[in-house]
């Protein structure tokens, strides 16, 4: 873990170096996958299942009989965590419709007889990637389908890699999710064909849905987290299908004020090192004091726990504590860095002072309290969010990832048409479109 001061950062951030060559071979992997799905379908995704998956399932599309036993095995198995995902998918759904509620149909008169509106209309169909690396990601399941299904999507389709010991189906766990996240559709009055499951994962997945296969359906936009792969193949195939954003590795920043709990603070640096050895946990402490309390926790939780592997490296690799100077300094840097998870630890009233300063995250945990596990779970906020600074111009996973925004436009015979008709002729003719001025001048003369 480094420390380094405020007065520091800048140099420190601007100096940071990403090799290209590993990215590079990435990327000429994925374009590999890429051309041949697109060019043989259904054949060439399973060859890449059975190669990096090792497993070749009789059919991608997962009956809808293997999820209801998944489920019922949830129940039977481990009815808390059954309650505990329909919790977090009812939480998930309120807030969805909460959020959809912003997104409405409206017109306007811009001038007298001129009259633009807009109109919300959902995507037709919408995929979901739910990971299954070290551990199956149940919960991205409820975070990509129900705000799909709210948003009015009426076909939602969850990809996740067949497991080895599965008989060809993702892990059970995950099927089990699709059926609870898919109770949201009567509540929220979305007339949907269904959510329907397939056995595939990697950036074979992502093609397959931008494309089409013999079997997989094209989709309109796929969402959710996953590996570098998977985000490669969404970058290189946004304009063929709509992504939410392309995700990099997890992190957390916490802004802690002078009374802030070091264990706190180190338990939360933990609980985010432990996805990814690329996961990076960083803290802004008000001196050197804090600072090395901090560190000290880490250690001694470290130290404590039976698995600490994938933290230890995350943290020696890229573990983060600076020391800020005052709140303006820590704002500067805050924004600078755009962390996925802002968490603020500085007592109330710092907090406050601190909210409009603070223009770029994915998320925001306002006090002790909040936990930002709790928004990686259960309280209904989104947990797919933009990481590796792009929460500089977006935001995280919602309803209207979903959405398209279309405008309208109506005229009648008002006193502003003529004007607005001349003025487009104006600008028209000022590019060099006179066909545009003609089309629009004509209007007059009818």
């Amino acid at each position: 873990m480094i420390a380094i001061t405020g007065g520091e950062f800048d140099a420190y951030w601007k100096s940071r170096t990403v090799s290209a060559g590993g990215e590079r071979d990435v990327e000429r992997a994925v374009r590999r996958i890429i051309d041949e799905v697109r060019e043989r379908g259904d054949a060439a995704a399973r060859e890449f299942t059975a190669q990096f998956d090792r497993v070749s399932p009789e059919r991608f599309e997962v009956p809808g009989d293997a999820m209801d036993a998944a489920f019922e095995r949830l129940r039977e198995t481990d009815l808390a965590l059954a309650v505990a995902l329909e919790m977090a998918r009812d939480n998930i759904h309120r807030f969805a419709v909460e959020q959809r509620k912003q997104f409405f149909n409206f017109e306007c008169e811009v001038a007298p007889g001129v009259i633009a509106g807009q109109r919300v209309i959902p995507v037709q169909k919408a995929a979901i990637y739910a990971p299954a690396g070290r551990f199956p990601l149940i919960s991205s399941v409820l975070m990509g389908v129900v705000p799909a299904l709210v948003a009015g999507v009426e076909e939602v389709f969850v990809a996740s890699p067949p497991v080895q010991d599965g008989g060809g189906l993702p892990d059970w766990r995950i099927l089990a999710a699709v059926r609870i996240a898919s109770g949201v559709r009567i509540a929220s009055g979305v007339r949907a064909a269904g959510v329907r499951a397939f056995a595939i994962g990697g950036a074979q997945a992502i093609a397959a849905f931008a494309f089409g296969t013999g079997t997989i359906p094209r989709a309109d936009v796929i969402a959710g987290p996953g590996n570098k792969y998977v985000a490669v193949a969404k970058r290189l195939l946004f304009g063929e299908i709509g992504v939410d954003f392309v995700a990099g590795p997890t992190d957390v920043l916490v802004i802690a004020g002078r009374d802030a709990d070091p264990d706190i603070i180190a338990a939360d640096m933990i609980a985010q090192a432990e996805h990814d050895p690329d996961a990076r946990a960083r803290v802004l402490a008000p001196d050197a004091a804090l600072a090395g309390r901090i560190m000290q926790a880490v250690e001694e939780r470290l130290a404590a726990s039976s698995a600490v592997e994938t933290a230890r490296a995350s943290l020696d690799a890229g573990g983060l504590i600076i020391t800020y100077a005052d709140e303006d300094e820590a704002a500067h840097i805050a924004n600078a860095i755009a962390p996925e998870h802002l968490e603020l630890q500085c007592g109330d009233e710092a907090n406050e002072r601190l909210l409009p300063r603070l223009k770029n995250y994915g998320a925001l945990f306002i006090g002790e309290k909040a936990a930002e596990a709790l928004g990686d779970y259960s309280v209904g906020t989104n947990h797919t969010l933009p990481t590796s600074g792009c929460a500089r111009f977006t935001g995280g996973l919602s309803a209207r990832h979903f959405l398209k925004i279309v405008t309208t436009l109506r005229c009648t015979e008002g006193a502003g048409y003529a004007p607005v008709v001349r003025a487009a002729g104006t600008i028209a003719r000022a590019e060099g479109l006179a066909g545009h001025a003609e089309s629009a001048r004509m209007r007059l003369s009818r």
